[in-house]
C-alpha cells in the first residue's frame, strides 16, 4: 500500500538540522553509529575515487552508515557515469552530424542529464547539497548561545 504526503526524513538527519519543527523524533527509529561501510570492488574508479572523497566526513557526521552501502554506491556510481558523460561531450561536443545531414544530439547529454537527478536525490538524502547543508547544525555552527531573531520577533524565549 503506498503512502501519501512527504518521505519520513531521517531522525539522524533532522538531530542535525536541530529539529527545526519541534515535532517528536521517532524513538523507534534505528540510530546506528556513523561508520564507513567497504567501498564495494564493483565500482567504477571515479566512483572509487568519489567514496574515498566523500565517505569519511558522512560517517563522521552520523549520515553514513553500514546499512547505506547501497545508497551511497548507487550515488558514486551516478556520480562516476556523469563524469564520464560530461567528459565525452567537452572533448566530443553535444551534436553530430547524421548520414543524412541533420544535427542530432549524443546520447551522452541524455546520460549526463538522468544521473545528474540520480546524484542530486541521493544528495539530498545524505545533505550533499548547500541548501541541505544549510539545515544542518554542526559543532562549527551549532552554537546553542546564539540568539534567534526570528524567534525574538515573534515573541519565543
Amino acid at each position: 500500500m503506498a503512502t501519501r504526503g512527504r518521505k519520513p526524513k531521517p531522525t539522524a538527519l533532522k538531530i542535525l538540522e536541530g529539529n527545526p519543527g519541534h515535532r517528536p523524533l521517532n524513538k523507534k527509529d534505528p540510530l546506528m553509529k556513523g561508520k564507513l561501510p567497504k567501498c564495494p570492488s564493483w565500482l567504477e574508479d571515479d566512483a572509487k575515487t568519489e567514496w574515498k572523497r566523500l565517505g569519511k566526513a558522512l560517517a563522521e557526521m552520523g549520515m553514513l552508515t553500514e546499512m547505506d552501502m547501497a545508497a551511497f554506491a548507487g550515488y558514486c556510481q551516478a556520480y562516476a557515469r556523469w563524469k564520464a558523460a560530461e567528459e565525452f561531450i567537452t572533448q566530443h561536443g553535444d551534436m553530430v552530424r547524421t548520414p543524412n545531414g541533420y544535427l542530432q544530439q549524443v546520447p551522452q547529454v541524455s546520460i549526463a542529464q538522468t544521473n545528474l537527478k540520480i546524484m542530486l536525490k541521493f544528495c539530498e538524502q545524505f545533505g550533499l547539497t548547500p541548501s541541505a547543508r544549510s539545515r544542518l547544525i554542526g559543532e562549527a555552527n551549532g552554537n546553542e548561545n546564539t540568539v534567534d531573531e526570528m524567534e525574538l520577533i515573534l515573541g519565543g524565549r
